[in-house]
């Protein structure tokens, strides 16, 4: 263990109008993570005490590692990945443990914690595991449904969720279980300016109705900051940065805060940074011009229809219509941005648009010399003719890992399959190791990509989308997870891909990043509508 460091401050403001005794007290002392095959932990001698029913939200840079402590408040770090652990966590003077029903565990990427094929059975689950009688399991369902704003029956699909949709149902099933402490892994950071303020509501409602102990992590500090008691601030090092209320932390301790990559209330924004566009020019073969329309969507439609079969909850569930009559163009040199609620069919008209999902009614047509002999409707496509003038970010940014030895050799994998030079000497490699770099990838470069934090997979699926060098590029909420800084960099990439001359469109919530599109496109029940390109066209961040 660790103690060449002083430990941090330890700061336990009263909690006033709570319900004293129904939360848990949390003692974390000399806190060290070590992941197999890293030199440096990436938690190192973290000290902290939370009170029972006090709030706190924790943040920190990209990759500062809150995901991981919020994981070994759950006693379940050491369970997902190999390494060292030292230290101790208890709560209420007990050792935390997997399965501990004390403990709700919110994580980062709500597929994981999908486990039934229904909305109705996957906030069941939990309920389920820890014996609570049936006779209570179908109101509380029903009660955590409506808490989080979900108003499809219990027998929806969960296949058939948006993120944030999927991200709300998972928060049910946390609301649902009443534990003692709440753990939440960026609640928020999917949805919507309304839905983010409705979870943020449930959130405390449920905190209060149990008295339950809080902790959030958040790299988005606005609308926390009023609900919570403390703030926690993880540094790039592992270790506790600042520690004290909200308010006095944020004023006294700016400065600092911005460096670490705060998104601070109040604080100027920052600016996409310039990046060269040799990173994301085009490769040479598959040209396009400057205005030049790439694809054409015309009376889009896409129905998705329940899965037939045997029903454990006996409830017929009508078809949903995720898009009905879409009409949208997609411009070499410009970029458009898609908004929306969650659940409006924004990654839907994302999938039809780069020809990864069919539409179910309408065209969606290729620009016939952008084609260059590939079929005229894109869902026609092979994946050689997708690769070579496609990139995607996915709202799942795991999905594009298409190489388990490591980061480098995931983007490698693309151009390699499209007979590009992968030697150390050749283009593709230097353009590859470039971005890397541009990202603060390059010292994972080597490492599993499964070993990441949820930021760093998020620009991993960034740089994949770029490093073949498409001409149209699709990005499925590429700011999620990012601090001040990355957020940059991302936001640079996005600007410079359509300086280079391809066609971006971008599904997101930010209003930074909607600043800097040339078209803005609202999604209102699968329904498009055109609004003006720039800051305030609404949604959150």
């Amino acid at each position: 263990m660790d103690t060449t460091h002083p430990a941090a401050p330890v700061n336990t403001p009263p909690t006033a109008d709570r319900r004293p005794g129904d939360g848990a007290a949390i003692d974390i002392r000399g806190l060290t993570w070590t992941p197999l095959g890293r030199r440096r932990p990436i938690l190192d001698g973290i000290d902290l005490h939370v009170e029972p029913g006090e709030r706190i939200l924790i943040a920190g840079a990209s990759g500062a590692g809150k995901s991981t402590l919020l994981r070994a408040l759950a006693g379940v770090v050491d369970t997902v990945d190999p390494g060292t652990l030292t230290g101790t966590v208890t709560i209420d003077d007990d050792p935390t443990r997997a399965g501990d029903g004390r403990v709700g565990l919110l994580v980062q990427d709500p597929a994981d914690a999908r486990v039934a094929g229904t909305i109705g059975r996957d906030v069941a689950f939990g309920l389920e595991n820890l014996g609570i009688p049936r006779t209570d399991i179908h109101p509380r369902i029903a009660a955590a449904l409506a808490a989080v704003d979900i108003r499809y029956g219990p027998g929806h699909a969960t296949s058939a969720l948006s993120g944030g949709e999927a991200q709300r149902v998972a928060l049910a099933g946390i609301i649902a279980l009443r534990p003692r402490v709440i753990l939440l892994d960026e609640p928020t950071s999917m949805l919507d300016d309304d839905s983010a303020r409705a979870v943020r509501d449930a959130v405390v409602a449920a905190a209060d109705e149990a008295g339950a102990t809080l902790i959030v992590v958040e790299h988005r500090l606005t609308g926390w900051v009023d609900v919570v008691d403390r703030l926690v601030v993880l540094g790039a090092d592992g270790r506790i940065i600042a520690d004290g209320p909200v308010r006095r932390t944020l004023d006294e301790q700016t400065g600092e805060l911005l460096t670490a990559g705060l998104w601070v209330p109040g604080a100027p924004a920052p600016e996409a940074l310039a990046l060269p566009e040799e990173l994301c020019t085009p490769w040479p073969g598959v040209r396009v011009s400057a205005g030049q329309t790439l694809v054409t969507a015309e009376d889009v439609r896409v129905v998705h229809r329940p899965r037939r079969g045997l029903r454990v909850i006996r409830r017929a569930e009508p078809d949903v219509t995720a898009l009905d009559g879409v009409d949208l163009t997609l411009t070499a040199g410009r970029a458009a941005a898609l908004r929306g609620t969650s659940g409006a069919g924004k990654s839907t008209l994302l999938g039809v648009l780069t020809g990864i999902d069919r539409p179910t009614g309408g065209q969606v047509r290729a620009d016939a010399a952008w084609a260059d002999g590939a079929p005229s409707e894109l869902h026609r496509w092979d994946s050689a003719q997708l690769a070579a003038r496609v990139g995607w970010v996915p709202q799942r940014a795991e999905l594009t890992i298409t190489s388990t030895r490591s980061v480098r050799d995931c983007l490698l994998s693309t151009p390699h399959a499209l007979g590009r030079d992968v030697s150390d000497a050749g283009a593709a490699a230097r353009r590859i190791d470039a971005t890397l770099d541009v990202l603060g990838l390059a010292r994972a470069a080597s490492r599993h990509p499964y070993r990441l934090s949820g930021g760093e997979l998020r620009r991993l699926a960034v740089a994949g989308a770029l490093v073949h060098g498409p001409t149209l590029v699709a990005f499925d909420e590429p700011t999620v997870g990012q601090d001040r800084h990355t957020w940059a960099v991302v936001a640079g990439l996005v600007s410079s891909a359509r300086t280079a001359g391809c066609a971006v469109v971008a599904s997101t919530h930010d209003d930074l990043l909607t600043g800097l599109a040339d078209d803005v496109h609202h999604l209102t029940r699968g329904r498009l509508r055109p609004r003006p390109a720039g800051p305030g066209s609404g949604g959150t961040r």
